[in-house]
């Protein structure tokens, strides 16, 4: 039995956000607005002078850069960094459709996790609309590789990742996450992984113009060995959930849920976006396919409490 919303899903409400940029270190505005059914995700620019840049599809071609982040062109009005952790939000809340105005030319990073995105989601309702969800099915695997790394989409009868990192460090070591999506696992078992770092990289980075922003209130700081941050983590594999976190929002720049398996080893924004564009390279990879169509076993959105209290997910460890 399909036990999930097979409608396209928007925000209840306009959402709205500040802080900073956590590589230009700027502060930084963004909101969410609910959006007409098969609108996807849209994206502008609140300019200085008040008005907005042209709208534009938050889509896989119009990635410019993958390094640290995902950064998008929106032609004229230049790039916009840093979306991956609002788009996994939207993504793996199940929201089809939204449109998202930036001011300045990075997302707030906020706590460095999805979990304030999530939050006002969750508190603002999610809405149905009068329209069927449509579906990227896999049909045929396709992979890209760097050295050792690779990430893969592979045909699946649901919606899955199958994430592993391995970095020579005690702190991270190697993890591995196997997960099935649903609303309610992501919130449980994504949203609150934070972005992470190491406080040897931290010079350099910022020599070259980034991590400006970061510090222990939007990063896991690691250092010879240790976690700086006095709360410890939140998972105890916080860092490969971090990683997925990341990877739920550049899939989701296929414009459309992907129905299939997510597979990567050490790999990050760069493999992923690889990943899309091998997809879309032949119509034989994949077909467009109603919810309907597809025998989905997922939780529904409806599991969620109203109000939910994301803190109470968080669990303190070392």
């Amino acid at each position: 039995m399909n036990r999930f919303a097979t409608k396209q899903c928007t925000v209840g409400r306009v959402l709205s956000f500040t802080g900073i940029g956590v590589h230009n270190g700027k502060p930084s505005s963004l909101t969410i607005e609910p959006a007409a059914v098969d609108s996807g995700y849209a994206i502008r620019r609140k300019l200085d002078d008040e008005s907005y840049s042209a709208t534009m599809p938050l889509h896989h071609n119009r990635v410019s850069r993958t390094y640290l982040c995902t950064a998008v062109d929106l032609g004229d009005a230049g790039t916009v960094s840093m979306i991956e952790h609002m788009v996994s939000a939207l993504s793996g809340m199940g929201i089809d459709n939204a449109l998202i105005t930036v001011e300045g030319n990075e997302c707030p990073v906020l706590d460095g996790s999805a979990g304030k995105y999530v939050e006002a989601i969750v508190a603002s309702g999610i809405e149905t609309q009068p329209a069927e969800k449509m579906f990227i099915k896999i049909k045929r695997s396709v992979t890209v590789r760097s050295n050792d790394a690779f990430a893969a989409l592979e045909p699946y009868n649901g919606r899955a990742f199958d994430v592993e990192i391995d970095f020579e460090s005690d702190v991270i070591g190697r993890q591995r996450m196997i997960f099935d999506w649903s609303p309610k696992r992501y919130v449980d078992d994504v949203s609150q992984a934070r972005t992470f770092g190491f406080i040897k990289d931290a010079k350099v980075l910022r020599q070259a113009g980034y991590a400006l922003g970061s510090s222990l209130e939007n990063s896991i700081a690691v250092d010879e060995g240790k976690i700086l941050n006095q709360d410890g983590l939140r998972y105890e594999d916080e860092f490969v959930r971090h990683k997925l976190l990341d990877a739920v929002g550049d899939l989701a720049l296929a414009g459309m849920p992907i129905y299939g398996k997510f597979r990567s080893y050490k790999g990050g924004h760069g493999l992923n976006a690889l990943v899309l564009n091998s997809l879309f390279a032949s119509e034989q990879n994949y077909e467009i396919v109603p919810a309907s169509a597809l025998p989905l076993e997922f939780d529904a959105l409806e599991e969620l409490p109203a109000g939910l209290e994301l803190r109470g997910y968080i669990r303190s460890v070392g």
